[in-house]
């Protein structure tokens, strides 16, 4: 469960932060992942719970937003956003190209904004 070190990552740099602004209290973080991620967010959300219970940061709320793969045709250049099932062999629309495409998006992994008090 790789979500565990990603997580024990995210509160690092939440208290590098904190400290640098001078706060003390965590209401929220935003974390934004591609589909290409491969973060399981029910498993990212435990991982963050279990390392957060009975510490000062314990009410913070773990909010997750999944980024589409967004993937550019290599023949013909059309950006497009595949569906969730087709994304290891997405065909193009405009072509109908189903391999070498380039990926755009859907790779991220990243804290989006941290609210604090």
């Amino acid at each position: 469960m790789h979500e565990l070190s990603i997580a024990q990552s995210l509160l690092a740099v939440i208290k590098e932060e904190m400290a640098k602004h001078g706060k003390e209290t965590l209401v929220s973080v935003k974390v934004k992942h591609g589909r290409l991620s491969a973060v399981v967010p029910e498993a990212l959300d435990m991982a963050f719970t279990v390392l957060t219970t009975d510490t000062p940061l314990a009410d913070a709320r773990l909010d997750l937003e999944e980024i589409p793969v967004t993937l550019r045709c290599h023949a013909c250049g059309q950006e497009f956003t595949p569906d969730a099932a087709t994304v290891p062999l997405a065909p193009c629309p405009a072509c109908g190209e189903e391999l070498g495409h380039t990926v755009l998006s859907g790779r991220e992994l990243y804290i989006d904004y941290l609210e604090l008090e």
